[in-house]
């Protein structure tokens, strides 16, 4: 009988140090275009530890190695956009990992799910791809918008 898929501390170890990581370098990627019209990047792991589960202890410390993190991350900062006419501004991009107890979602809020998996359930090109395509998107999107206030 296979093990039925649960947060631990293993699982949230592989997503920290793992999957996060090659997901930036895939969005470092597909952003390659964008980020010289700005003066700074920053793209970082986050990790929630504010948050408590339902049913947990108020003094229980939250933290990766305990396995009871509820979000963790990335997050993009784009400063200082440098373009003749448009005033210097700066953009902030969270990527959401929602973990529930059983599996865990991906995108760019609690609301918006891209991607739905398994703790157990290893990552594939194509689901980075979707991930960093979707996010980048929706990047441009928010870029574009606010380009846009500074032309009307």
């Amino acid at each position: 009988m296979q093990e039925s898929p649960i947060k631990d501390k293993q699982a949230l170890r592989k997503l920290y140090d793992t999957v996060l990581p090659e997901l930036a370098q895939h969005i470092h990627q597909h952003l390659a275009d964008v980020i010289p019209l700005f003066h700074d990047f920053k793209l970082e792991k986050l990790v929630d530890t504010w948050t408590r589960e339902p049913g947990s202890d108020a003094t229980t410390e939250i933290s990766l190695d305990k396995g009871n993190v509820s979000q963790m991350g990335l997050r993009l900062r784009l400063e200082g956009f440098q373009r003749v006419g448009a005033d210097n501004f700066d953009l902030t991009k969270d990527l959401l990992f929602k973990l529930d107890r059983n599996f865990y979602t991906i995108g760019p809020n609690q609301d918006n799910v891209w991607l739905e998996k398994d703790y157990l359930q290893n990552w594939d090109e194509a689901d980075y791809e979707l991930v960093a395509e979707k996010w980048t998107e929706q990047l441009i999107d928010d870029l574009t918008q606010r380009l846009e206030k500074y032309t009307v």
